[in-house]
């Protein structure tokens, strides 16, 4: 029995367009052998390339790094090496697959370190949900590279993954589907807000799932100076009449909702300015046109909307989504790339929210005033010149002792 059948893949866009075929065939065969490969920094033709590259030659740059640790900046590739670690419990929207399955995407997200960040990355899938043995491992590992990058960890466990590593390793650690999801959020909600002629402390902002995304896009934009964000889990509002709330959950409750409403998604929608969809339920037409006029939707669950784009633009000026096949792309890469990039050229031991302002900044600031529109809030996820933007950005907003002093 074949498990590759080749029936297209089609995807209507937005606009009408034709559909953009994908089959089965022409997927497994980009991933046949995996997605990444090891190149060659130095020459090995000769007997005198392999004695300078490993012994005898070898040795005497260990022996400087045994009695200088900080060389191993400058004469390994750990400094600029980020591991992208996953225990495959939250991949994509297939739920708990496994360390194996989730392989390939994190292949991925090493291909992309590399093409859009310049970083050399290597994916390393754990075996274990436990988050004692996680940070363990990676503790017992730290030496091999300059930075982690968390995927694909559920919630709430990567609240607690997250901030024991940021504690026990002197290097950047960030879990991009909480922060990388929230940059980019806020660059297109600030590019949104300005098409409305709204700002967003004035905005009442609706974010529907109160995971490891969307409590990150809570937090964000509460940073930004948003003044009335209500969160919605898969039971109601959060909010002072939630008595199920713990954790994360209820210091969220305490945060948000400063009119303290009770209910649902109808109650919440009500006026509400803006939509942000980060979980897998969907929404009812009829609700989104109880929204103000000018409303903004960020449908961004992957690969099916929380509401079909056609359906939202409707009743709202502004729509986005996770997809490349419509306009106004939230996508991760616009971020993480450059978040990383800045992070290690600038010699951060930890990326603060400072950065990750900074980060939404320059993504906002690629789309110009005579390009800003309805359907052009954000840039396209292949314009190389956000990374560096993004990069420099996050090198401006470290501050010294983040750069020259270790994490306690």
């Amino acid at each position: 029995m074949s498990i590759h059948p080749a029936e297209p893949r089609t995807d209507r866009t937005a606009t009408g367009r034709s559909p953009i075929p994908l089959t089965d065939a022409e997927i497994f065969a980009a991933h046949d052998g995996g997605k990444l490969d090891i190149a060659l920094s130095a020459p090995l033709e000769t007997k005198r390339d392999l004695s300078i590259a490993y012994t005898p030659g070898v040795a005497q740059v260990s022996r400087m790094i045994h009695s200088a640790p900080e060389t191993a900046a400058q004469y390994t590739w750990a400094s600029r090496l980020v591991a992208v670690v996953s225990d495959g419990s939250a991949v994509l929207g297939l739920g708990d697959i496994g360390a194996s399955a989730s392989l390939p995407v994190m292949e991925g997200k090493s291909a992309l370190f590399k093409r859009f960040g310049g970083l050399n990355s290597i994916p390393l899938v754990l075996e274990t949900n436990d988050v004692d043995e996680i940070v363990e491992t990676l503790v017992r590992l730290r030496s091999s590279f300059g930075a982690v990058n968390l995927e694909d960890v559920s919630a709430p466990r990567c609240f607690e993954l997250e901030a024991k590593l940021i504690q026990a390793l002197d290097m950047p650690v960030m879990h991009d589907d909480q922060h990388g999801t929230a940059v980019v959020t806020l660059a297109a909600l600030t590019n949104a807000a300005k098409v409305v002629g709204r700002t967003i402390p004035s905005l009442k902002i609706v974010i529907s799932g109160a995971g490891a995304a969307g409590i990150a896009v809570a937090e964000i934009l509460v940073q930004a100076g948003a003044r009335d964000v209500v969160l919605l889990d898969s039971r109601g509002i959060l909010g002072p009449s939630r008595s199920d709330l713990e954790g994360v959950k209820a210091s969220y409750a305490l945060r948000t909702n400063p009119r303290e409403l009770a209910g649902g998604l109808a109650e919440a929608l009500a006026g509400a300015d803006v939509f942000i969809g980060v979980s897998s339920s969907t929404v009812a037409e009829e609700l989104l046109a109880t929204m103000s006029d000018d409303a903004i939707v960020f449908a961004l669950s992957n690969p099916d909307p929380e509401v079909h784009p056609d359906v939202a633009a409707r009743h709202a000026r502004v729509v986005a989504t996770g997809r490349s096949d419509y306009p106004n792309q939230i996508n991760n890469v616009l971020a993480f790339p450059g978040i990383f990039r800045g992070a290690l050229d600038g010699g951060a031991t930890r990326i603060t929210t400072a950065m990750k302002l900074a980060a939404a900044a320059a993504i906002a600031d690629q789309v110009t005033s005579a390009e800003l529109a309805a359907d052009r809030i954000v840039p396209s996820a292949l314009d190389e010149r956000v990374a560096l933007a993004v990069a420099a950005a996050v090198i401006g907003a470290i501050e010294p002792a983040e750069a020259d002093a270790p994490v306690e």
